[in-house]
Parts: structure tokens; sequence; C-alpha cells
């Protein structure tokens, strides 16, 4: 992926101080890179409103997520509850990490004006301002972080386990 060249290219410039960044940190991060590029497309091309296309996101969850899970199989830590505290840390960060970016992009282009220009089929009714819509996503990112996290942490599971 593209997010992952550019990670790559700053690892490689970096790569004693990137070293000392833990993978939970460095895979929130592509998480948050990825929501942001992809909103900022989204918003480009005008399809900022659409509802259903911000369901991609997860795809980026999961990527970060798969990917913090695959780096401590790939160290030796197989045991379930600490790749579940790694993945459950990975999609927070991204998650809080991709909230801030909203807010500061929300009042760069007009604060409470910018944010009711968005879906109007959200969970509101009547008209967010930047901080409720915030507040409302950030729910639904934890939701979706305990979601994403389960399935992750079922399928390693499935493949890790020995008799």
């Amino acid at each position: 992926m593209a997010i992952e060249f550019i990670f790559n290219i700053l690892n490689s410039n970096l790569k004693n101080y990137i070293m000392k960044i833990s993978k939970e940190f460095q895979n929130g991060f592509l998480i948050f890179l990825g929501i942001a590029i992809y909103f900022l497309l989204m918003n480009l091309v005008g399809l900022s409103d659409v509802f259903y296309l911000r369901l991609f996101n997860t795809l980026f969850v999961l990527y970060g997520v798969n990917r913090s899970i695959m780096m401590n199989i790939h160290d030796g830590e197989v045991f379930l509850a600490n790749n579940a505290k790694s993945a459950m840390k990975t999609s927070l960060i991204g998650v809080f990490l991709s909230i801030i970016g909203l807010i500061v992009f929300s009042y760069l282009q007009g604060g409470d004006q910018y944010v009711q220009s968005l879906s109007k089929t959200f969970l509101f009714g009547g008209n967010p301002s930047v901080m409720t819509y915030s507040i409302c996503l950030l729910f639904e990112g934890i939701a979706s972080t305990v979601v994403v996290t389960m399935l992750l942490l079922l399928y390693w599971n499935n493949r890790l386990v020995t008799d």
C-alpha cells in the first residue's frame, strides 16, 4: 500500500528514532494516515457526505491491527491476552489520532457549518457541533475497535492453535 511505502521511507530515514516507538503507535499512526488520506480524497472529489463510503475506514483499522498482531506473532508472542492488549492499543491510538485530526480539519474548514454539511444520516437529529460529531465518532470508533480486535483475535487464534 502507498501508506506503508510512505511509512517505510520515514522508517529508513529515522530508523534509530522510530525503532524506539512502539509497534502499537506505529500501526496506530498508519491507521490514522490511511483514514486521513482517504477522508481528504473523499472530500476532494465531493463524496465526504456519503455515509456508506465511510465504512471503508474499517479496512484501515483492520490493516493496522492485523499488522500489530502479525508483528507480535513474528516476535514469538502468541498469548491471546497480550495480543488483545496490543490490538486494542493500536486501534485506539488510530481512532484517537483520527478524531483529533477531524476536529482540527473541521475547524479549519469552518467549524460547525462544515460538520453540518457532512452526512445528514449520521447519529444526530438537528445540527451537531464539531464536538458532538467528534464524540459520536469516538464512540463509533471505540465500538469498531472492539469488533475488529475480536474478529482478528479469533482469526489468529484459530490459525495458531496447536494440539
